[in-house]
């Protein structure tokens, strides 16, 4: 499943395509993803792009009229294309501009474009969510805050999109790694010099997979159809029974939240 590193890879792939382009039609192929798909030619023709940002796991795509909303989904991929490529097996939406598309590919169609008036963060999908973990508004305090008396693991809290946005299954279990916690450890029994290391993780494990162009895990591609390299660099996710890369141990796993999450038993306490 694409993850904010992921995403954030593509959005920075489409946004030198897209930004200032007219969009003079679009070709849908598949009219229900995770939800309809609203009528993208009637509100997308002849508007130009003016913003291609991120919130979160979606993509914003800013017109003058309003904001087309983007979620990949499981398995979903954006691609810049010719035009006149021929659509492949399960290539759901084209948005056609100049001699290009941009080309919405998901198998599993669990993924969405959903249409937005007014400030598109008000939209029901992203109302509430919490702060975007590179950002300064994401600290040990916010976690400290969030934890407070709280059971819950601290690998499902970090996981909790109400507390920081975008942390997903394998970013969590690496960060937690570098920070030296047990994944299902309370959250409000970590202390918060503990709590401080793992906010740091976090953006460092995000800013590093960002750099590598995400993680390449069964489905991911980026937009020029290039795959990921962090996964060269993942010290315990998908690495059951391997010895952990720092002391040799080897890695276990534990359900968590109805995941399996790998950890050092040497390494994280």
């Amino acid at each position: 499943m694409p993850e904010l590193p992921e995403v954030e890879t593509t959005r920075r792939g489409i946004a030198p395509h897209l930004l200032g382009q007219v969009i003079r039609g679009a070709i849908v192929r598949q009219p229900r993803l995770r939800w309809p798909v609203p009528d993208l030619q009637s509100l997308l023709g002849g508007q130009r792009v003016q913003t291609v940002e991120r919130r979160a796991k979606y993509l914003l795509l800013g017109f003058t009229r309003g904001t087309l909303i983007i979620h990949l989904g499981m398995s979903g991929s954006l691609r810049i294309l010719p035009a006149d490529s021929p659509p492949r097996p399960h290539d759901h939406v084209d948005l056609l501009f100049g001699r290009h598309c941009l080309r919405l590919h998901d198998p599993r169609r669990f993924g969405a474009m959903l249409w937005a008036e007014g400030d598109p963060l008000a939209h029901p999908r992203l109302r509430g969510l919490g702060p975007e973990p590179l950002s300064a508004t994401f600290d040990g305090a916010c976690l400290h805050q969030a934890a407070r008396g709280r059971r819950v693991a601290i690998k499902s809290l970090l996981m909790d999109g109400k507390v920081v946005v975008g942390v997903g299954n394998i970013y969590a279990t690496e960060a937690l790694f570098r920070a030296g916690i047990l994944p299902n450890r309370a959250a409000a029994r970590v202390s918060r010099a503990r709590l401080d290391r793992l906010a740091g993780e976090v953006k460092a494990v995000l800013g590093q997979a960002i750099e590598r162009g995400g993680t390449t895990l069964r489905d991911f591609l980026n937009e020029s159809g290039e795959p990921g390299y962090f996964a060269q660099e993942l010290f315990v996710y998908g690495r059951a029974g391997e010895p952990c890369k720092r002391c040799g141990t080897p890695i276990l796993t534990r359900q968590i939240g109805q995941r399996a999450s790998a950890f050092c038993p040497k390494c994280q306490r």
